[in-house]
Formats: structure tokens, sequence, C-alpha cells
């Protein structure tokens, strides 16, 4: 893959496919992560003397059209504020650095339109895509245009490639994986893949719940797919898989629901199983304390309700606290370690969700593969 270092740019015009996909409420930014993840490339690529920077990103799913909501106008402002210089917005601005509007108002995006991409190339001298997040999509700004124009990977896609990568090939053992979310088939070729190169594999959230009915337990009114179950029947044959041993129920999916604790896993009747117990996060959490290496992905409950977040947030603490080396990817997983104020005790918080699951399970992403 080529990195900034095999790209010249002094002198040129830089477009960058960045990922400032990010929270808004009534007009607001709720979260920068991502815009502040895109400085370290932003900062050198204006170290090394680009003579501009046109900055491409999406912004939610506006489906080819322009909807007023998903301008990028407010993550314009966030960036000339973090960035300390001023920031253009649109195709007609001035300046040194500028933020085109939301790529996905353009219909042929999604598409990878051929002509779309040479609109793209147009603008610039080289192709710089620091997009992690959006890498595993074959679209006009994240494939189609790297092949126009001298291309290569910022600095953020480099780091995300690399460390997943090098987890996933030669780990520091023993490795632990954990994993949680909502459904199995989903994640069915990490959880795989996770099998066959991690030491140990921790399932938590409703994904446990198909596999302990596959067991013959009783699941109750939990989150539980009839093809869940047949997938999670297929991998239970490993010893690396754990399970929860206890639980914490709930009536309903509400914070202000009926709770109880279980000692066990067989859920009543009338009861969903909404986080992991004590006894499930103190083991989790004795795995984690002497991996060489920890991939989380999902959390382990409903941890956005407060009497369901004690799984989660004993896991991330556990993760937080080990010496080895962990990684976290998946937002509902970042979005965990942010909000019990963790993030910075991790050694790598990965920025693209279905990117990272897909590197894990060893796919080809093609925004990647076009900077080969």
């Amino acid at each position: 893959m080529r990195t900034l270092d095999d790209l010249d740019v002094a002198g040129r015009r830089v477009l960058v496919r960045v990922d400032f996909n990010v929270p808004l409420k009534d007009g607001r930014i709720t979260d920068d992560t991502r815009i502040r993840s895109a400085l370290p490339t932003l900062r050198e690529l204006r170290e090394k003397g680009a003579a501009r920077l046109l900055l491409v990103s999406h912004l939610g799913r506006p489906k080819g059209t322009p909807v007023p909501e998903y301008s990028l106008a407010p993550v314009a402002r966030r960036l000339e504020e973090l960035l300390g210089v001023p920031v253009g917005f649109g195709e007609d601005a001035d300046g040194e650095v500028v933020l085109l509007e939301n790529i996905r108002f353009e219909p042929g995006e999604t598409k990878n339109d051929p002509e779309l991409a040479k609109r793209l190339a147009a603008l610039a001298d080289v192709y710089v895509n620091d997009a992690f997040g959006t890498a595993h999509r074959a679209h006009a700004s994240t494939e189609g245009v790297a092949h126009l124009l001298p291309s290569a990977a910022g600095r953020l896609l480099q780091r995300e490639v690399e460390t997943i990568n090098g987890i996933m090939r030669d780990p520091r053992r023993p490795f632990v994986a954990v994993v949680g979310g909502a459904k199995v088939t989903d994640k069915i070729g990490v959880l795989t893949r996770f099998l066959e190169v991690a030491d140990s594999v921790l399932i938590g959230g409703a994904m446990a719940f198909p596999f302990l009915k596959a067991q013959g337990h009783e699941v109750g009114d939990s989150l539980c797919a009839d093809e869940d179950v047949e997938a999670a029947r297929g991998l239970l044959g490993s010893p690396k898989l754990k399970l929860p041993v206890d639980l914490v129920l709930g009536r309903a999916f509400s914070a202000d629901t009926e709770t109880q604790a279980l000692d066990g896993v067989d859920v009543p009747a009338g009861w969903m199983g909404l986080d992991i117990g004590p006894r499930t996060a103190a083991a989790y959490g004795e795995l984690i304390a002497a991996a060489g290496t920890v991939c989380w992905n999902g959390p382990m409950g409903a941890f956005e309700l407060a009497p369901f977040a004690a799984g989660t947030k004993a896991v991330a603490e556990a993760v937080a606290a080990a010496p080895g080396t962990t990684v976290v990817g998946g937002g509902d997983s970042v979005a965990a370690v942010v909000q019990f104020g963790l993030a910075d005790r991790v050694d790598h918080v990965s920025t693209g969700g279905g990117a990272s699951l897909e590197l894990i399970e060893g796919k080809v992403l093609p925004g990647v593969e076009a900077l080969s």
C-alpha cells in the first residue's frame, strides 16, 4: 500500500478523501473524533508544501440528492477551529484548504460512476485516501478516483490497516477476542476468523443468546433469531469459545424497566437478557488482563441503558488496564470506551466499523486495494 512517504505533494493540489461522517444534533456536532483523526494527515500535507487541500467526505445517507440536514457546512466550521487555518466550503470556495459539499449528494458516488471520478480527479494533481471507515466501499471518491491520479494512503488509513493486519497475522499471545453486538450471522466471518487466530473468543451482548439456545438453554424474550441459532451451532465445538455464565435481565428494553440478576443463563419467559452478569464480567476480565493482544468489537449488553451498562463498563475497564496490545473497533464499542472516559487508554481505537470487520475477516478492501 502506497503511503504519504511515496507521494510528492510539494506545490501540488491534493484531493483528500476524509471520513467526516460525524453525529449531528440540531446542526451541531456532538462528537468530533473523526475530524480530529484526520488532522495529522492534513497537517503533514501542509508541512510538505501542498499547494491546496481539497477535502471530500460523506455525511449520512442522503441517497444521491441534496438534503440540507446532511450538509457538511458545520463540519467546515469545526475543522477550521481544529486546524487553525481558514477552511473554505464548496467547490467554488477559495483558500488553501477547502471542504467540498457532501459527496453523497451526487447520485454517482455510491455507484462508482466513472464520470464523477473524472470530475473529482480534474480538481487535483494527486489523491490521498484517509477515510478508513469507507475503505470497504468501491465508491467514486474512495476507489474510482484512486486510479486516475498518483495516489496514496493517509496516516489514519495506514495506521488502521497496519494495526489490524498486524494483530491478525502476528499477534502477541495469548490473543483474546471479545465479540458482542446483535446478530451472529452479521459477524459469522469475523467469529470464524477469530476462532482460527485467537486463543480465546469471549461472547457477550445479544450475540450470546443464539449460542445459549443452540446449547439447549431457555432464552425467554431475548433477541434470538432462528438463523442465528443455526449459525451459532456450527461454531459451538471450539474450546476457544467462551459464553456468559450469568446475566442481568429486564422485562423490557428500557432504562426504567424491572430488572433481576440471574445466576445462570436460562432466561425465564417474559424476561430478556440485556447484559452479562458480574461472574462473567470477572472471568472475561481475568482473560483480558493476561492477554498479549486484545481485540474488542461489540458491547456486552445494552450499555446505553444505565441498568445494563455494568458488563460493558467492566470489559472496557479491563481492556483499558490490559498490559498487552489493545484494539477496539466497531461503532458501539468505540462509543462505550468514549462514554466511560477510557479511549485514551486503548492502544488503537478504530474509526471504521464495517471496514475493520471486513479487514479482520481477511477480505480485500476496495479503497485499500486501489492504493496497492
